[in-house]
């Protein structure tokens, strides 16, 4: 929807460069410890990696695809951030166990989103829209475990503050050399952008970012399975889209899913 008011770089430096700017400014009212020097320009730098890339990258395949496509593409995200954290230092050992609760869960979310995500003529775009994605999901990952190895004062909250501002400061030009025109007339796409940049970023990114210092990395990477979850739910509840046995037995294989990861890395902890 917000797509339909805004060019996809407008629509990601705006959001961010709105959500960054309030929470720091609560920071700074409340008298939180902001990052400075050094761990300020590391915070910074992930969010661009995490959010300006990753985003920008879902933005833009958005244009191609549909959204249930790019949903069902982006659940391959967790084997690239449990990936990235066997490769880089210190190396964390993957674990069959939770290896197969993510596939339960990859499972769920294809047979919930992937019967309609084909929908629409898309062939064309389809490996393009794949590409373009795998990108964002691999700048998601890199960056969120960069942050996640960073030794840091502030408030998680605070950083997650920072990267969004950060974000949406680098997106500015590229959103100014791209041009397009905004239209301030379609009223769904302006509250669409109102929605991300409270849900989406002020609330969900902070979330993010404070699971991303306190969960196992396997357990954190699977909120990607939950996020089709929500879009169906919400489909339903406002636009009384379908919902039937498929739709329920779809979401009863992602949670035995996400219960699987969250045992295997329970024991895994305890071993």
């Amino acid at each position: 929807m917000a797509l339909e008011a805004f060019p996809p770089m407008t629509l990601v430096a705006v959001r961010f460069l709105i959500s960054g700017s309030l929470m720091l400014i609560g920071a700074v009212l409340m008298g939180a410890k902001l990052p400075r020097g050094r761990e300020l320009r590391q915070t910074a730098w992930n969010g661009v990696v995490i959010l300006g890339i990753g985003n920008g990258c879902l933005t833009i395949a958005e244009l191609w695809i549909p959204s249930g496509l790019a949903a069902l593409i982006i659940t391959i995200s967790p084997f690239w951030m449990l990936g990235l954290d066997a490769v880089l230092p210190p190396r964390v050992r993957l674990h069959g166990p939770t290896l197969l609760g993510m596939a339960v869960g990859l499972t769920g979310a294809a047979l919930l989103v992937g019967p309609g995500a084909f929908e629409g003529g898309v062939a064309s775009n389809i490996v393009r829209g794949f590409l373009i994605l795998q990108l964002g999901c691999f700048s998601w990952s890199f960056g969120s475990l960069v942050q996640r190895r960073q030794p840091t004062k502030a408030h998680p909250i605070v950083s997650g503050g920072v990267q969004q501002l950060a974000a949406g400061l680098a997106f500015l030009p590229i959103a100014l050399a791209r041009g397009g025109t905004i239209h301030w007339d379609q009223t769904q796409g302006l509250w669409a952008i109102a929605y991300l940049v409270v849900f989406g970023s002020i609330v969900g990114y902070s979330s993010y970012i404070y699971a991303l210092e306190h969960l196992p990395v396997a357990v954190l990477s699977i909120y990607n399975y939950v996020n089709p979850v929500v879009a169906v739910a919400l489909g339903w509840l406002f636009y009384r889209e379908p919902f039937g046995l498929r739709e329920a037995a779809a979401m009863a294989i992602i949670f035995t899913g996400v219960a699987m990861v969250k045992r295997a890395e329970s024991r895994k902890a305890r071993g």
